[in-house]
């Protein structure tokens, strides 16, 4: 209903009698707050004459004075209020029930998540670790064969790649023919020694007998000479006694040399030790020769390079045609064996024990659920061990809270088909009871 229209309804209320013109401003205000009278609401069929609200009139009897008007108008006003405050007075005990459930449930759910976790320290600051394997050449050449790609999964012992082995060959067998060259020469000296060994003996004892025979002819010489220089000239000839003396001169002179003879085949054992000398020698330069080929085999061999254990080829630096040298990266091998490496606030190592049962959950595969136990706890913090240490003795000190490396084993839960990358994000919960 309009403004207007109710202005018209109260000024009938009032038995349509003159009254003084006023601004509909003000009576638009107390319309605004103030019901119609419920003269001009129609009454329904259960309704009976003479019972309205408020001493209405019943339908076809004498309208109502104006004080009636006026009174019924001023309890219609004075009604409404107080209705209102009698329905926010009911509302008032159900806001306070509801209220106190939801305060209950917020202590209750708070008490229980607090019970389930009292025992547990967790943190994000945890990654999957392992070791990474570089591979490296042994010996430099031309790549020939690359037997592998990136990403591949090898095991222990199977070829990367293979180098020009050319060269190392001809080295082996360079090696092969020294080796064989003083084998050879170590025989004949052997022999020798052998022979020495045997004939040294021999001939010193030759030499003692020419002496022997050179002496007995000496004293018949000497013996043959004084006898025809004292023989009278009658008896003997001058050619005699010429003949005499020229055999004993020469009897002399083989005295002196089977003294010689035996002089030189005296030191039977310093011949015998030069000889096994020259042996020894010769042994010396065939393991320096065996030494080498063995080098040469070793080279030959490295030509191929394996994986030394079971893993993923990753960081692949080389391509087929490079020159590689010795030392130089040219693949990595991640190795299936993985643990976690959790930092922890150094407020939360109170309770950390070797032996504790751990939850893992996985950032990338939300699915797995691995469980572990703590390993180890890392005598230093993170920082520590960083290249440039913090120094807090100097400047104004700022304190940190640190974070200490703890190793987590993998117990179970891990999907050979579902490998860990080395690096990614784990959250590890630890039970500390």
């Amino acid at each position: 209903m309009s403004q207007t229209a109710r202005i018209s309804v109260l000024r009938q209320a009032r038995g349509g009698s003159e009254t003084p013109p006023v601004d509909d401003a003000p009576i638009a205000e107390i319309l605004a707050i103030a019901p119609v009278p419920n003269s001009t609401i129609p009454r329904t069929a259960d309704s009976r004459p003479g019972e309205g609200d408020h001493g209405q009139q019943a339908p076809g009897g004498p309208p109502p004075a104006d004080g009636q008007a006026e009174a019924s108008v001023g309890s219609e006003r004075a009604g409404g209020p107080g209705g209102s405050d009698t329905g926010h007075q009911n509302r008032r005990p159900a806001v306070f029930i509801i209220g106190f459930i939801v305060l209950a449930a917020l202590v209750l759910g708070g008490s229980y998540y607090w019970y389930a976790n009292r025992n547990l320290v967790s943190t994000d600051d945890a990654y999957v670790d392992g070791r990474v394997v570089t591979i490296a050449p042994q010996v430099s050449g031309l790549v020939v064969s690359l037997d592998v790609t990136d990403n591949q999964y090898v095991h222990r012992g199977d070829p990367l790649i293979h180098i020009d082995p050319r060269s190392y060959m001809s080295e082996r067998n360079r090696s092969q023919g020294a080796l064989d060259s003083g084998r050879a020469q170590a025989a004949g000296e052997r022999l020798a020694s052998e022979i020495a060994r045997r004939s040294f003996p021999a001939l010193f004892q030759q030499a003692q007998a020419q002496l022997l025979t050179a002496q007995a002819n000496l004293t018949k010489a000497q013996a043959d000479y004084d006898r025809q220089s004292t023989l009278p000239k009658a008896a003997t000839t001058q050619q005699e006694v010429d003949a005499a003396l020229a055999a004993l001169r020469q009897s002399k002179a083989q005295v002196t040399q089977a003294e010689a003879q035996v002089q030189l085949s005296s030191p039977v054992e310093q011949h015998i030790g030069q000889s096994d000398a020259q042996v020894e020698q010769l042994n010396g330069q065939i393991e320096q020769a065996q030494a080498q080929l063995d080098q040469a085999e070793l080279n030959l061999s490295w030509t191929v390079v394996t994986a030394p254990q079971d893993g993923w080829i990753t960081r692949r630096n080389v391509e087929m045609g490079n020159y590689v040298t010795p030392g130089q990266q040219i693949f990595s091998i991640v190795p299936p064996d993985v643990w976690i490496t959790a930092n922890f606030k150094e407020n939360q190592l109170d309770g950390l024990r070797p032996g504790q049962n751990v939850r893992i959950d996985v950032d990338a595969y939300p699915r797995l659920d691995l469980h572990g136990h703590v390993d180890s706890v890392q005598m230093g913090s993170g920082s520590k061990f960083t290249a440039f240490p913090p120094e807090n003795a100097t400047g104004n000190f700022v304190k940190i809270v640190q974070r200490v490396p703890v190793k987590i084993v993998i117990d179970s839960g891990l999907d050979p088909k579902v490998p860990l990358p080395l690096g990614i994000s784990v959250v590890p919960t630890v039970s500390v009871r």
